[in-house]
């Protein structure tokens, strides 16, 4: 009878192992900005017809909680209907990020940690929303974050993470302490940029690479956008992040590739 009992035990300890669902990686369309050129990211007219970026947030479910990455475009540019023939970038932002979180029954007290690739207008726009989360920020970007001549910021977007639950880090970080979601540290483009690694059961290991590509003629060139923190740094996460690829076999998502973006499922679908 022992022996049934313990076989029984081990066989419900097997089958509980095996319940244990990896991550569900989850993206959204948080907006698109259409350029003239792409002078701004250090690519020339005739080395890329891009001029189109996606804006996506995403939403990592893991057994032990959810994190939330990047927070999209500013509330106020949804539902704004850009003038196609105006000259200078134009915005598009269907629906608001938060909106799209309770189609799925989820508010932002429900969101467990919230994490951005770094502080600029279309990655800080839901920010203020999510200030009773625990915030993962890296000291570097967070040292920066109200100092004035940044481009590209607007601190009232984020104004509210002074009183937030911030958890700040330095260097790579394992969100939920099995290796399967992990900041990784990629700073050049801000103080304290940072990518995501996500280790997906079925489709695979992906690295969001947030900002440390914005085209994929930035990585094929190699070429460092004219605005960035510094240009130094920004190559040796480029050089990281190529390694982490190489060593986990990782596909990188570029977060502002459209053409990616099209080909990409959207929430509530998701990739495990």
């Amino acid at each position: 009878m022992g022996i049934v009992i313990k076989c029984l035990a081990a066989s419900f300890l097997l089958l509980s192992f095996h319940a244990v669902a990896g991550p569900q990686l989850y993206v959204f369309d948080c907006g698109t900005a259409r350029l003239e050129n792409l002078d701004m990211f250090n690519i020339k007219p005739e080395e890329s017809d891009v001029r189109e970026l996606f804006i996506p947030c995403y939403l990592i479910r893991h057994d032990n909680g959810i994190l939330l990455w990047d927070g999209g475009l500013p509330k106020e540019v949804v539902g704004t209907k850009p003038d196609e023939n105006a000259p200078g970038p134009t915005m598009r932002y269907d629906r608001w990020i938060i909106d799209q979180l309770a189609d799925m029954d989820l508010a932002p007290a429900d969101i467990t940690f919230a994490a951005y690739s770094h502080l600029h207008f279309d990655h800080a726009g839901a920010a203020n929303d999510l200030v009773a989360n625990t915030v993962l920020m890296q000291q570097a970007e967070w040292d920066k974050a109200f100092d004035e001549g940044h481009e590209f910021v607007d601190p009232r977007l984020f104004a509210g993470l002074k009183t937030a639950k911030l958890q700040l880090i330095e260097g790579d970080f394992d969100v939920f302490g099995d290796g399967s979601v992990r900041l990784i540290y990629t700073p050049g483009h801000t103080p304290g940029h940072q990518s995501l690694l996500v280790m997906l059961e079925n489709t695979g290991p992906v690295v969001l690479s947030g900002d440390l590509y914005h085209t994929r003629a930035n990585r094929t060139l190699r070429r460092v956008p004219t605005f960035n923190y510094n240009a130094e740094q920004t190559l040796a996460s480029m050089d990281k992040i190529d390694k982490l690829l190489a060593d986990t076999g990782a596909t990188l998502w570029i977060g502002h590739d459209k053409e990616l973006a099209d080909t990409l499922k959207k929430a509530p679908a998701y990739y495990d």
